[in-house]
């Protein structure tokens, strides 16, 4: 089935700092697994540990929140694909940002989180928001191209192929491979070179 992201609605985490790379999302001593289970719980492991608790990932208020409000050229550094697996490990469904590094920016695309920027005084605010409140509800819609957040609404941008492929779940490649199983076997089945009647017995 095609997974398509439209709408993302959950409790927001601030996450304050311009050029957060990363290695500090995840830090390189954790890319040695063989699956991405388990990285949500070293996300930002060493600012975490250098802030001895008070990270906001670490902060009971906000565990269990869906959208990570950030700053300017977040996820900036090593094109590791862990570093949004992380991210996505730990809960956060979308991000909003002043803005994203290009590599981290599509690999984020293509695991289905959007990620979509704001100018400076909208992300002040709504991580101003978020701090004094840690249950106020963050609304992302990508058909409208605005963020609620509680009261307080403003407009967000997002590329329009990044955005349609987000919206019609084009950005699903295995979603789209399951949706449409019998097209490809209808396909497969009438090409000379493949051996259909073999393949469909494995």
């Amino acid at each position: 089935m095609v997974s398509e992201v439209k709408t993302v609605v959950g409790r927001g985490i601030p996450l304050r700092g311009n050029d957060i790379d990363t290695d500090r999302i995840i830090p390189a001593r954790f890319l040695r697994c063989v699956t991405f289970d388990g990285l949500g719980q070293q996300v930002f492991a060493d600012d975490r540990l250098h802030d001895n608790g008070q990270h906001p990932f670490d902060q009971p208020h906000y565990q269990g929140a869906t959208v990570l409000v950030v700053n300017a050229n977040f996820g900036c550094g090593s094109s590791r694909e862990h570093a949004p697996q992380a991210i996505a490990k730990w809960g956060i469904q979308a991000i909003v940002g002043e803005s994203f590094a290009e590599i981290f920016f599509g690999n984020c695309v293509a695991m289905g989180i959007p990620c979509v920027t704001a100018d400076a005084e909208t992300v002040n605010r709504i991580q101003t928001l978020l701090t004094e409140d840690p249950q106020t509800k963050v609304t992302v819609d990508l058909d409208a191209m605005q963020i609620n957040c509680g009261s307080f609404t403003a407009p967000i941008r997002m590329g329009d192929g990044p955005r349609m492929m987000l919206t019609t779940g084009t950005w699903d490649a295995c979603g789209q491979l399951v949706s449409h199983a019998e097209q490809v076997r209808q396909t497969a089945a009438q090409l000379p070179y493949l051996n259909w009647t073999h393949l469909s017995a494995v």
